[in-house]
């Protein structure tokens, strides 16, 4: 792929595109900007990797408007535009070559129950199954040892990976990716406690319903609701390890990391973006782009749109990290107190 052709490529997303050194370099791939080779394709968007710009030797890096090229033209090329980052990331799609998980077709040893109905062009891997009633969309793939239990919809263009379980009645949208590991449908946590001390299971009614364009990562589970529905937004970016409890409602386009355990009846809004380890207490809800800074604890509801929490319990970053910077002079107050403490004694004395 010639430089030229990728500002142009690039053009199509972006009002102003600069070129800078020569246009006719082939690219073959992408690559890291501190190992990048010769005839590779690299970025920066965060300033502290500008100090690789020195010693580089790929043949074109992608760069923002205000990054000066100057010195190192003649060696290397240079795109500028507005977001570095996102242009990069449209690249990697010219690059990226789709695995193959299944197929075409249905596999000899893939089991199929009765009432299925399969759209065009669907795949279908070895070992997998689809249990009664089951309706799966055009171009969909399901990759072998996978489990579709009784009356699962998925929509089309949708790939569910290898050794993935989704539990009757699950609604899976269109242009879904589940990586391999997950269990969506699996029964709520739910046990109502007994005079003598045991538990008596709560029968899981629900189903789990999954947005378009959602993606859910390896070993995350989602669980059916005990009534109703477990809501799974459009655009939503679950990553691995991720518990999602019965009831819950993740809002359009919220991102949440690995090992994040969300507890039943949780509501996150739009756009949130949860980060690692965040733990949930039940029945909350977090209002509209709401950011959690990773391994923070919520003990309650926030209703106010845009903030940023941090620390267990959370609270709003600045608050928080007040009573951090108090917490960390503890130490010196301490030694303070005691000197005072003397100091009142001897008065005493006097």
């Amino acid at each position: 792929m010639l430089i030229s052709e990728i500002r142009d490529y690039l053009g199509q997303f972006f009002g102003s595109v600069e070129l800078h050194g020569s246009s006719d370099g082939v690219i073959s791939g992408p690559g890291k900007i501190e190992t990048a080779q010769p005839g590779q394709v690299t970025f920066v968007s965060n300033e502290k990797y500008l100090r690789f710009l020195d010693g580089t030797e790929a043949s074109l890096v992608i760069v923002g408007q205000g990054v000066d090229v100057e010195a190192y033209l003649g060696r290397t090329s240079f795109i500028r535009v507005g977001d570095p980052y996102t242009a990069f990331m449209l690249l990697l799609q010219k690059f990226y070559k789709p695995r193959t998980i299944a197929g075409p077709g249905i596999a000899a040893t893939a089991v199929i129950g009765r009432d299925v109905r399969l759209g065009i062009g669907v795949s279908i891997g070895e070992y997998a199954v689809v249990g009664d009633g089951c309706s799966i969309g055009d171009n969909s793939v399901i990759g072998p040892h996978s489990v579709l239990l009784h009356d699962v919809a998925v929509g089309s263009g949708t790939v569910i990976n290898a050794h993935v379980t989704c539990y009757d009645g699950t609604v899976i949208g269109s242009r879904v990716i589940i990586h391999s590991g997950s269990v969506i449908g699996a029964d709520g946590f739910g046990f109502a406690p007994q005079e003598d001390g045991s538990y008596l299971k709560i029968p899981q009614l629900g189903i789990v319903e999954i947005g378009d364009d959602t993606e859910i990562g390896a070993n995350t589970t989602i669980d059916r609701a005990t009534m109703g529905s477990t809501v799974i937004g459009k655009g939503v970016k679950i990553d691995n390890l991720v518990q999602v409890a019965h009831n819950c409602r993740i809002g359009d386009h919220t991102v949440i990391a690995a090992q994040a355990g969300i507890s039943g009846s949780v509501i996150l809004g739009k756009c949130c973006m949860i980060g690692g380890q965040v733990g949930f207490a039940g029945h909350l809800e977090l209002a509209d782009r709401i950011q959690v800074a990773a391994k923070s604890g919520l003990s309650k509801s926030f209703p106010d749109a845009g903030i940023v929490l941090r620390g267990t319990p959370a609270q709003p970053m600045r608050e928080q990290l007040k009573q951090e910077a108090l917490v960390r002079s503890l130490g010196s107050m301490k030694e303070r107190l005691e000197k005072l403490e003397v100091v009142l004694s001897l008065m005493k004395q006097d």
